[in-house]
């Protein structure tokens, strides 16, 4: 009879291993897929990337030109800075420079805000231009665009701030906006913006 507990006991011995080898690969996999969960939520949640910082439109209010030739415009510009992170961008205020000629002939402030999580901030700017401060050698430049009817400014600017991830990690993010824009002189609108 002993020799039938031996025989009986050993597949249940058997059968104990095999549950333990099942119970390990069990938790084997779980560890695994607890590990890939995580490298996928930092790698895609955690990163923070940089904001995208442009001109939208224009809303001329006024454009003067002269013979001289000059020109004076007054306009609101959309500004929009666009958040693609999980968790707000909180920037301090900026300037934005507008020049003609690599020479700046208006500039204006845009407050210190927040963009929310994966949306759009738009940011209406009142700007004043003036050609006052341009050298006489722009003038034969100037004097062609103004002839031709499309007046070509830039806009160049940087938003500095910080991405605000799961409310625990902030990531110090700076965006540069350096925009074209082609304004129509007879019929008073933007032509094109290109950033």
């Amino acid at each position: 009879m002993a020799i039938k507990n031996d025989a009986e006991s050993l597949p249940s011995h058997e059968e104990k291993r095999k549950k333990r080898m099942k119970w390990a690969a069990y938790i084997a996999a779980f560890a695994v897929f607890q590990v890939l969960v995580i490298v996928v939520f930092v790698l895609v949640i955690m990163k923070a990337r940089t904001p995208k910082f442009r001109v939208g439109t224009l809303q001329i209010n006024s454009l003067e030109t002269t013979q001289a030739p000059s020109f004076n415009a007054s306009f609101v510009a959309l500004i929009r800075v666009k958040n693609n992170n999980f968790g707000p961008f909180k920037y301090d205020s900026a300037n934005v420079s507008f020049t003609y000629g690599g020479v700046q002939v208006g500039e204006a402030t845009i407050p210190k805000s927040k963009a929310n999580f994966m949306s759009t901030k738009k940011i209406d700017l009142d700007v004043k231009l003036s050609a006052d401060k341009l050298p006489s050698s722009a003038n034969s430049t100037l004097s062609g665009e103004l002839k031709s009817g499309v007046l070509t400014l830039m806009s160049e600017a940087t938003l500095s701030g910080k991405v605000e991830v799961m409310i625990i990690f902030k990531k110090k993010k700076s965006t540069k906006m350096n925009c074209t824009m082609e304004i129509d002189v007879t019929q008073k609108l933007l032509k094109s913006v290109k950033c």
